[in-house]
């Protein structure tokens, strides 16, 4: 199969990011993933072919600059960069943590403009290139106990539509996807214990979505697209 490029993938867990790192590399990609456990990435490479792990911490905004020099080196230049790095912090508003609240932003809305301003510029002279991000309900409302993490999801959402309405004419498609559903993994099986198997979202569906997305006709982009279990209520 004849590559299509590299997809960076930055927030690489068990879940959806290894899910996005296997559907783009079965679909042509070169992958280069990011997170911060550095056995995870090696086991992954040993798994999926064409995938190169780039071991760093997202909230370290100066190693985040430096990152698309790096995987330009090694891979070649990106066609298609997903963020998918939450850092998830819940409590009220008398209760959260000040420092991990600004924390939080830093993972979740700050290194999403870092990344872009990384990545964004070789797309722009290629002529084409994709952001995704994938958010959830928290970006459009914040619950009592959700105080340290809705905003920040907030803020990266509407950082997200600002970029699609500067980087668009310049060919790059930036595309937030809504998880509006409790992701299947062992904790939240753990967590939600007793729920059917139709409760959950798969990481796969939620893969197929975003590749489906990067490779959306130009002349009918999506910016926001929503996605949840057929048996959710909402």
């Amino acid at each position: 199969m004849e590559s299509k490029g590299t997809c960076v993938v930055a927030g690489v867990g068990p879940g959806t990011g290894a899910a996005v790192v296997r559907r783009f590399a079965e679909g042509g990609y070169r992958v280069a993933m990011v997170a911060r456990d550095r056995a995870r990435l090696a086991e992954l490479e040993k798994e999926i072919p064409g995938t190169r792990g780039f071991a760093m911490d997202l909230s370290d905004l100066d190693a985040t600059r430096a990152l698309a020099g790096q995987v330009s080196e090694a891979m070649g230049p990106a066609r298609v960069v997903v963020h998918n790095a939450p850092f998830g912090m819940f409590g009220e508003v008398l209760e959260i943590d000040a420092e991990r609240f600004e924390h939080a932003f830093r993972v979740n809305t700050v290194s999403l403009l870092v990344l872009a301003q990384a990545f964004a510029p070789a797309m722009i002279e290629a002529g084409e290139g994709a952001i995704l991000v994938t958010g959830n309900t928290s970006a459009r409302r914040g619950k009592a106990n959700f105080a340290g993490f809705a905003p920040t999801k907030a803020a990266q959402r509407i950082l997200s539509e600002s970029m699609a309405r500067s980087l668009g004419p310049k060919g790059i498609h930036v595309a937030y996807l809504v998880i509006d559903a409790v992701i299947d993994l062992p904790w939240t099986r753990e967590a939600f214990a007793g729920k059917p198997d139709d409760f959950f979202a798969q990481p796969s569906a939620i893969a197929d979505t975003l590749y489906h997305l990067a490779h959306q006709d130009r002349s009918g982009w999506s910016f926001e697209v929503d996605l949840r279990p057929f048996t959710e209520q909402w």
